[in-house]
Order: structure tokens, then C-alpha cells, then sequence
């Protein structure tokens, strides 16, 4: 799906003044259920460690998730003793729905949660949120498997924590280290975009969330931490991973069909104000060239490899079509996604035609190189064949970029910012 609309995407990042937010800064939210005994050393150890070291204001928000025992009534008498804590009562478990709910409703600009063992060392926390708060970066994640990370936790948990790492990886190709850590952070306005988008309610909530967010290109920041293993943990090993692998496959399914509208989380390239003003250079130029030079390189090599197996069994003009057919239809498929950022399944069948179009102008170069080559030469070997071919391909690329980025994948999101920012303009000389 793409949205044309000018406030389909996020805005660029901006460092946090605090006098100018009103809010705390920071809202440190703590998932709880049936936690009576743990809560209140939580909270007390942690409201110390923010007033002695968080330079800015804070509130500690507890997320009581249908506990059945004393646990709503510690959480009250804390918010009654202490003025920066609060709490909120939900009446449906899931670590996954406290999060969701508390974070929709808070008015701070930094979001964040860590569970209520305090098992993540606290002095990792103002680095989680400072990227955040500075503009750097969208999220932040605690992260035990760094290589500067000291965890003391047992053998099984941790062959079940570097396993699911490891499928995440290979299944859904995340870049992330820790996807499990209870320790993350979030920018508010990015939250209020992401978080309609996250299905699950449970555990697998932290997961979702950096999948959908590293797959529409927000900046994750990664902090190593210090991390002991609360040896009393409620969690369900065996469920809790069933769980997990559902979510993977239905994420993954989500993503391979186009379903979810990532580009509604996209940053402009080039945060910095001067990136977005250079005189001459449409927006989002240069990232288009490296994500077509980078898709290019690959198809081309692509084109080479199938060109030299058709080769084996037919003639140069028969083998140089097939070849260049195949890989066109892969090249404009990934410009698609990588180059111009389009997403979905709307408007794909459209595109592969005008593809198709940029592909004929290419076949009609390189089929003439051939027969121009035959002509002058008679047979030309094989290596020489394929030295006209990359040349022809060369003279081609420019002139399909071009047709690319201005026939087939115009940017009409920019068109239209323009033109309601000429309209703003006029109104405000007007006025």
C-alpha cells in the first residue's frame, strides 16, 4: 500500500527541549501481574536511580494487567506516596496490551518499559533513551547478545534466547541483536504510528514492533547492558515460544504479501534541514541512485549468469531476450520495493508493464549491439559478445532510471506536499 498523502509519514527528527515539551520527558512504564511482593523495591529502586541521575522530568507509569492478588492496591498506595508515579489498571492480561494502552494514552515524547525484576542494570538507561531524546533515533533496545554485554542467566535460557534470534534472522532478516530484552525505549510520535499496526498482545509484542519498525527504515538504537536472570520468572518457556513462531509466520506473511503500510513510518532522507534544501537536487535523489545502482549491479550480474546458461543452447539475439525478460521483471520488482519505496500489491501489475516498456528500449540497445557486432565482425567470441553487452547495458541504465523515477514510480507524495505547501504559502501572503 502507498499513501500519497502529505502526512503519511513521520516527520524529520528534532532533539527534545525540555522546557518546551510540559510533560516528563520520559515515561518509564513497568508491565506487572500478580507482582505484589517484587513492585514496590521496583519502584522505589528505580524513582532513586531517575532522581539522582535522569536530567530531565520522568514519570513511572505501573501497568497492572489483571492481577488477581494485592498488586492494583501496591501500585495505588505508590502513586499516592510518591507524585512521579502513577497507576493504570487493565482488566485483560498481556504484557503486550499494557504496553499499547499506556503508551497510546501518555503524553510524554520518550516511551519505555523494563520488567519489574530490574533485571537490566539502571545505569543503562539513560543511554537507551538518549538517542531518543537528541533526535538520533527512533527506538532503542537493551541488548544482552552485544559482545560488550555481561549476562549471568543459565544454559537453557540462553540457547532459547540465541535460537530465537537466530530464526529471526534467518526467517525474517532482522538486523537487531535482542529482540526479548525488557528493556526499550520509543519516540511517542513514532509509537502512535506504530503501535496500530502491532497485533499482538502478549509476548511477542516487543518482537513485531522492531520487525515493522527496521522494515520501514527507522533507526534503532542498540545499547549492550548488564543483565542477570531473575531465577523466579512466571514466564512459560514452552508457551510463550508456540507463541512466538505463530507470530513469526504471520508477520512474515504479512510482510511478503505487502499487507501492512510501512511507508506511513518513513523518515525524510536527511533529517538535517540542509539535506532537504539543495538547490537543483529533487528530494530523495541520491538515496534513489544508490538503491538503483546497488539493485542495477545485482540485476546485471543476474542478466550475465542467465545469458551465458541460454547461451548454451540457443543463439545470441534468443538467449540476450530471454535473459534480459527474466531479469527485468526481477529489477523492476525490486526497484519497486528498495529504490522508490512503494509497497503493496496496488498498482504492481501497472508497474511490471511499464517495466516491461523500459525493458523493450533495453532489448531493442543490446540487440542492436549484437547485430551491429555480427555484422562488423561475423563471429565474435564469446568474451567480446559479453563486453558489448555490459557496455550496451551501461547506455541503457541511465535512460531507464530516468524513465523509472519520472514514468513509472513518479513521486507523487512530493508533488502533492508541494502543492499544499504553495497553497499554505499563498494563504499566509494573503493574510
Amino acid at each position: 500500500m502507498r499513501t500519497d498523502t502529505p502526512w503519511s509519514t513521520l516527520p524529520a527528527r528534532e532533539h527534545l527541549l525540555a522546557a518546551a515539551v510540559g510533560a516528563p520527558v520520559l515515561d518509564v512504564v513497568i508491565p506487572v501481574y500478580n507482582e505484589e511482593k517484587d513492585l514496590e523495591t521496583c519502584v522505589l529502586r528505580l524513582h532513586d536511580h531517575l532522581a539522582r541521575t535522569f536530567p530531565y522530568g520522568f514519570r513511572i507509569t505501573v501497568a497492572d494487567n489483571a492481577s488477581t492478588d494485592r498488586t492494583p492496591q501496591v501500585a495505588a498506595e505508590l502513586a499516592a506516596l510518591i507524585p512521579e508515579v502513577r497507576s493504570y489498571r487493565l482488566e485483560e492480561k498481556g504484557r503486550g496490551r499494557a504496553l499499547r494502552t499506556v503508551w497510546s494514552h501518555s503524553d510524554s515524547p520518550v516511551l519505555a518499559y523494563m520488567d519489574v525484576d530490574l533485571s537490566t542494570d539502571l545505569n543503562a538507561l539513560l543511554p537507551l533513551v538518549a538517542p531518543l531524546i537528541s533526535g538520533h533515533s527512533d527506538l532503542a533496545i537493551g541488548s544482552r547478545l552485544a559482545r560488550s554485554s555481561r549476562v549471568v542467566r543459565g544454559s537453557k535460557r540462553e540457547f532459547i534466547s540465541r535460537a530465537y534470534n537466530l530464526i529471526l534472522r534467518s526467517s525474517l532478516a532482522t538486523g537487531f541483536s535482542d529482540a526479548q530484552c525488557g528493556f526499550k525505549a520509543i519516540r511517542r510520535e513514532v509509537a502512535q504510528r506504530l503501535l496500530p499496526m502491532v497485533e499482538d498482545t502478549g509476548w511477542f509484542f516487543d518482537t513485531e514492533m522492531l520487525v515493522l519498525a527496521e522494515r520501514a527504515g527507522l533507526r534503532i538504537h542498540e545499547v549492550p547492558v548488564d543483565w542477570v536472570d531473575d531465577p523466579e520468572s512466571t514466564v512459560h518457556i514452552v508457551r510463550t515460544a508456540t507463541e512466538d513462531l505463530k507470530g513469526v509466520w504471520r508477520v512474515g506473511r504479512a510482510l511478503a504479501t505487502g499487507a501492512l503500510p510501512l511507508d506511513r513510518l518513513a523518515r525524510p532522507f536527511g533529517d538535517d534541514p540542509r539535506d532537504r534544501a539543495v538547490a537543483g537536487v529533487p528530494r530523495g535523489l541520491a538515496r534513489q541512485l544508490v538503491g538503483f545502482c546497488v539493485v542495477g549491479a545485482l540485476s546485471t550480474l543476474v542478466y550475465l549468469a542467465l545469458y551465458s546458461l541460454f547461451r548454451l543452447g540457443v543463439g545470441p539475439q534468443l538467449a540476450n531476450g530471454a535473459a534480459l525478460l527474466v531479469s527485468a521483471v526481477a529489477n523492476t520488482a525490486a526497484n519497486r520495493r528498495l529504490t522508490f519505496g512503494v509497497r503493496g500489491r496496488g498498482g504492481a501489475v501497472r508497474h511490471q508493464a511499464q517495466g516491461l516498456v523500459v525493458f523493450a528500449i533495453g532489448l531493442a540497445l543490446t540487440s542492436g549491439s549484437l547485430a551491429a557486432l555480427g555484422t562488423a565482425t561475423g563471429s565474435a567470441s564469446h568474451g567480446t559478445e559479453l563486453a558489448v553487452l555490459v557496455a550496451a547495458n551501461l547506455a541503457a541504465t541511465v535512460l531507464r532510471f530516468l524513465l523509472f523515477r519520472a514514468w513509472v514510480f513518479p513521486d507523487r507524495r512530493t508533488d502533492t506536499q508541494d502543492a499544499v505547501e504553495g497553497s499554505a504559502h499563498e494563504l499566509r501572503n494573503a493574510r
